[in-house]
């Protein structure tokens, strides 16, 4: 057995362990980058068998180890076995995005009457950071611990400029796993300039198991959202808010993916090749994290409840997954093949004064807290 293999392997045959603390975190070397940059993998286990895996390389969530009713485990998450993948073949699988998550019109943004271009890195956005975003950073761990909450803390400078964005920006992401298998991710920036700050993983989930013949699009979503922002042809937000009542994208009542995804009489269906929009979460900002999603899987019982603070959650159907990755135990990815649920402020809310801002000042930190929480269903 090869060792991507071997790793993944051991990493599904996780079961549940006795110890002196209910969920546990290990530490071990991921490789390196060309320039001699070193990455290290950290493992949380908590004891009903779920586990997370997560890369230094992009703050990077890798795999998700989560039981069926069957209490048979399997990643759900898609992506690579190795670093090399994340690196060679980047499409933001499990990734830390920022500074500023989603899109901007143009790079283009406006602060205190001062304009900032940002890299495009679409023809007409500025996407996930620009192309060279908070993903393809080496972050420093900072700890790593067991406990009844099992955590890791990685932290990163984005420099002033850095990318186009104002302000140095001081930034950390806590992975924190608990004895029920819940897994939180906080989000905490400061500045000493006024920028934006956007930050969110970005996760593509299949719950019956990354690479299953079925693919996704079985799935049965919720989303607690009476709007969601339509966008134009280059999937930039219009600033409007639109009722998504008697349309494919009211899911306030759970709903099979797949019904709506092909349905071109809906020009928004159109634009984004499928479901790829932000909806505009009927509880706003909250200072707890609160429901932005609710997403099972009928064959196989699980079930993914996503939270957080934010105001908004994109939903993304994988609908640019062309078959051209190879991804973990060399499965083809394929469109249809994961589901994203992506916690966040709306995408290019600093062009859009409606929007709840994504402004951050020196004195007033960045925080965003959201939790992916698994179980099953009978």
């Amino acid at each position: 057995m090869n060792t991507k293999a071997a790793s993944l392997a051991a990493l599904l045959a996780l079961v549940p362990f006795s110890g002196a603390h209910a969920a546990q975190a290990s530490q071990e070397a991921a490789g390196s980058l060309a320039d001699g940059q070193k990455v290290v993998a950290v493992t949380l286990k908590a004891a009903n068998g779920v586990s997370a895996r997560i890369l230094s390389y992009g703050a990077t969530l890798q795999a998700l180890v989560v039981p069926d009713r069957a209490g048979k485990p399997a990643d759900v998450l898609l992506g690579y076995d190795d670093l090399a993948g994340y690196v060679d073949h980047p499409n933001y699988f499990g990734v830390t995005v920022g500074r500023y998550a989603n899109r901007i019109a143009g790079g283009k943004f406006t602060l205190d009457g001062k304009a900032y271009q940002l890299p495009l890195n679409e023809k007409a956005a500025s996407l996930h950071g620009g192309g060279k975003g908070f993903d393809k950073q080496v972050w420093q761990v900072v700890s790593v611990k067991s406990g009844a909450v099992a955590s890791v803390v990685l932290s990163h400078v984005s420099p002033d400029g850095d990318a186009g964005y104002p302000g140095t920006v001081k930034a950390t992401v806590t992975y924190s796993l608990d004895e029920a298998g819940n897994l939180t991710i906080a989000f905490e920036a400061t500045t000493d300039k006024p920028t934006i700050i956007n930050m969110t993983n970005h996760a593509i989930f299949n719950l019956a198991g990354e690479g299953s013949s079925q693919g996704a699009m079985d799935h049965v979503l919720t989303i607690p959202a009476k709007a969601f922002t339509p966008i134009d042809a280059t999937l930039i937000p219009t600033g409007e808010l639109r009722p998504v009542a008697g349309t494919v994208f009211d899911f306030t009542q759970a709903r099979r993916v797949a019904d709506g995804l092909r349905d071109g009489r809906d020009q928004q269906i159109v634009y984004g090749r499928g479901y790829d929009h932000n909806f505009a979460l009927d509880k706003g900002v909250t200072a707890q994290p609160g429901l932005a999603a609710r997403l099972e899987d009928p064959a196989s019982g699980r079930v993914l409840e996503v939270l957080t603070t934010e105001p908004g959650v994109q939903f993304y159907a994988g609908n640019f997954l062309d078959g051209t990755l190879v991804g973990k135990q060399g499965h083809l990815y394929r469109m249809g093949d994961g589901i994203a649920l992506e916690p966040q402020k709306f995408p290019d809310a600093p062009n859009h004064p409606s929007f709840v801002s994504a402004r951050v000042d020196p004195g007033k930190p960045y925080r965003h807290v959201m939790v992916y929480r698994v179980s099953t269903s009978r």
